[in-house]
């Protein structure tokens, strides 16, 4: 798949994930392969053009995870512009629109999922990005406001008239936020309302077999995965397998997993300090450790843990009263393998899962 000028090693992308898709994470996840691109957290655009050293850290990169996009959002189209220059400036290969974040403080600055109301104004923005620019922009976007404005189709033509060279769609309308399903023929509908640039569908693929459907169903050119990647960071040479295969990869071991955690950690306290590295982490181990098995003591630790030798400590810990539950070759005895990995992807009611707003969509 070619998004522009550019040709993907892939038609898998890592969508933008607020809080997580950070550098050390993307990184960690392109290292297993299969993914064709990443992109970064969703990056305020004023702040970028004010130097602020939380947006530029946003867009910091690095050669191994290249092809990557960021992800801009703004209302302004001289700041939106003036921003993806930076962007390009710093080396950065694709730039990405964000036209669907349902968030209140995004949506009420005239961004996010407010863009596709004025069509024709978010045109006008797009297109000035797009002659202003030597690399490819992209946009991502939901199917519509809410049920009675299914937009996305209508404003995909027309962002392929100036010029775009993808289209990201979240298959939910801004009124759902990130309840109930994602519908696939909506996102159909978009696949067929543009003609020379591809489709790249995303929403609730948290499997192989998800993402087979999605593509069959939709027509789409690709899958971007977000929260079904940091839930499962193998998910992609997954994909790529059982897309040329038909077969299913064995499950990573549990020694893979610590593997991974481990080097993800020290990227982490590479690119944040120690300090902050740690800190950051506390949000991430957990979800590792689902696939652990019996692993309440470490979880319960590693929330709080403040350093790498601490970290350290604790799995040491943690292996060795691990081994009661396994047998004599070391794997987990029947009883003790984990639940179901993507139960709380889509269980609201869980607090294991990544937290996104809650309640009526137009208070968040």
């Amino acid at each position: 798949m070619k998004l522009g000028g550019i040709e993907l090693e892939s038609n898998l992308c890592l969508s933008p994930l607020a809080g997580y898709t950070n550098l050390p994470f993307r990184l960690t996840v392109k290292s297993l392969g299969a993914l064709g691109l990443v992109t970064t957290d969703l990056v305020n655009a004023r702040s970028l053009i004010e130097k602020r050293q939380v947006a530029l850290k946003m867009i910091a990169s690095d050669v191994r995870e290249q092809p990557m996009s960021v992800q801009l959002f703004g209302g302004v189209p001289e700041e939106m512009r003036d921003a993806a220059l930076i962007v390009q400036d710093r080396g950065t290969q694709m730039v990405d629109i964000n036209m669907g974040c349902p968030v209140k403080k995004v949506t009420k600055t005239g961004s996010g999922s407010s863009m596709m109301k004025d069509l024709l104004a978010t045109q006008r923005l797009v297109s000035g990005m797009v002659e202003a620019l030597k690399i490819p922009v992209t946009a991502k976007m939901r199917l519509g406001w809410d049920d009675e404005n299914i937009s996305a189709p209508e404003l995909a033509r027309a962002l392929e008239d100036v010029g775009v060279s993808g289209i990201f769609v979240h298959g939910r309308t801004r009124a759902q936020g990130f309840s109930g399903s994602v519908n696939l023929e909506g996102i159909a509908r978009v696949k067929a309302a543009v003609s020379t640039i591809p489709v790249i569908g995303n929403g609730d693929v948290t499997t192989p077999e998800a993402a087979r459907i999605l593509l069959e169903e939709t027509g789409c050119d690709g899958v971007s995965i977000g929260r079904g990647a940091f839930y499962n960071p193998w998910i992609f040479v997954q994909i790529r397998h059982y897309l040329d295969t038909g077969d299913l990869l064995p499950d990573p071991s549990f020694e893979d997993r610590v593997d991974l955690m481990l080097v993800h950690l020290k990227r982490m306290i590479e690119f944040y300090g120690e300090d902050h590295g740690c800190m950051q982490f506390r949000k991430v181990a957990p979800w590792y450790a689902k696939r652990f098995g019996p692993s309440k003591c470490f979880k319960d630790r590693v929330v709080r843990f403040s350093s790498w030798d601490e970290f350290h400590e604790i799995l040491s810990e943690y292996r060795e009263w691990r081994r009661r539950f396994c047998d004599e070759s070391g794997e987990l005895q029947e009883r003790y393998q984990p639940a179901d990995l993507y139960s709380s992807i889509t269980d609201r009611n869980s607090a294991d899962r990544i937290k996104v707003p809650k309640g009526p969509v137009e208070k968040w």
